[in-house]
């Protein structure tokens, strides 16, 4: 599955390259929010996407930390 490989992906990346997408995706998930909110956004479904994304980094980094 492709959430299987994203999670492996991130699992393989160390905690400072977690903390950057961790950023990435939050400036992504508000300018998809933003782009919502003025209706330009197509693609509604994103938001989830990357709220979800954002979800799994956080509990990769939370693994991590516990491991240590």
């Amino acid at each position: 599955m492709k959430t299987n490989k994203y999670v492996e992906d991130l699992q393989a990346k160390s905690a400072a390259a977690l903390e950057q997408d961790l950023v990435a995706a939050k400036k992504e998930l508000f300018n998809l929010r933003f782009q919502n909110a003025t209706n330009q956004l197509d693609n509604t479904a994103r938001i989830k996407e990357v709220r979800r994304n954002i979800a799994r980094i956080q509990t990769v980094i939370t693994q991590k930390q516990k491991e240590a």
